[in-house]
């Protein structure tokens, strides 16, 4: 997977360099560009904004500086993204749809955002992480590049992201590790067992049971099977919070 990211502030990229994303970049399944975009003004001053047409507070980006650095990039199988809050609100189906691209382009809006018209031109696919604003689409970007990259072949493996969060449509089970006591609280029996079996079921209710408690509008955007919905009634029988 190779994404190639136009921004003004390629600086503030670096955390990306590190822990798993570093791994899967030091071994060649990824690959992570940054394109300045002040590198393709013709001002001597390398200024890359104006004021806006029409009057307003702020200064926009300029269409040409954007259109040539995008041109430096472009290939026939590339995907551009723009970051932005009036795109759609970024989702699982969405990080696991982006991470099947091979190439992805991901432009980063700055100050009051970027002249209209090269955003006409390139036809971007517009992509929010919240309803709320930030000062410039880098940390959204860096936010886009982690989430896909995890679904990137041989990024991770199969099983770090077969059950987690968001995975199956539920939230991840509590999970625990050494010490077996810690401050009086003891890892469940059920873990220390070793019985394969009874370890599913009690995984599949704990997340059933977090997802019911945290966010119960994900249950109703997932097929559940029938073992997931006789658990579900149960629990919510228990709780006067979740009638029937």
């Amino acid at each position: 997977m190779k994404f190639d990211v136009l921004t003004l502030f390629p600086e503030m990229f670096e955390p990306i360099k590190e822990s798993i994303i570093g791994r899967g970049t030091q071994k060649k399944i990824l690959e992570i560009n940054l394109i300045n975009i002040r590198d393709f003004s013709k001002d001597k001053h390398k200024k890359v904004d104006d004021t806006v047409y029409g009057g307003g507070a702020g200064m926009l980006i300029r269409p040409d500086v954007v259109y040539d650095s995008y041109k430096s990039v472009k290939k026939d199988n590339s995907k551009v993204i723009y970051m932005s809050p009036q795109g759609k609100t970024l989702n699982q189906e969405k990080v696991v749809e982006l991470a099947k691209e091979e190439h992805l382009i991901i432009l980063c809006g700055h100050y009051e955002g970027i002249d209209q018209r090269v955003i006409d031109k390139i036809s971007p696919e517009e992509i929010s992480i919240g309803d709320y604003v930030l000062t410039g689409g880098e940390l959204p970007a860096m936010v886009l590049i982690d989430s896909i990259s995890r679904y990137v072949d041989g990024v991770l493996a199969e099983e770090s992201i077969s059950e987690e969060s968001f995975s199956n449509g539920l939230l991840e089970y509590p999970q625990y590790t050494r010490p077996v006591e810690f401050e009086g609280v003891e890892v469940p029996e059920v873990l220390q067992s070793g019985h394969h079996e009874n370890i599913r079921k009690w995984r599949l209710k704990e997340s059933l049971k977090t997802t019911l408690n945290k966010r119960p509008d994900l249950l109703n955007n997932i097929n559940l099977t029938d073992e997931e919905r006789k658990i579900l009634e149960e629990l919510k029988n228990k709780s006067e919070s979740y009638p029937l």
